[in-house]
């Protein structure tokens, strides 16, 4: 079984069109793609997750 896709931070960022600052904002209001924090400190986000999360605005916006 394939590991699921994990995206660096910069990824996400550059995918969403958003600077780290608001995306910060956005996370603490708990509002941003779920992260992980992997040992070394480093956040990724799974693939999936953030096509959820694209999901779940899209359904809001409707």
């Amino acid at each position: 079984m394939a590991r699921p896709k994990m995206l660096k931070l910069p990824e996400v960022l550059e995918e969403i069109e958003m600077s780290r600052a608001a995306f910060y904002r956005m996370r603490a209001r708990g509002r941003a793609p779920k992260l992980i924090k992997l040992p070394n400190g480093q956040l990724r986000c799974r693939r999936t997750d953030l096509d959820a999360w694209w999901s779940s605005i899209e359904d809001a916006a409707a």
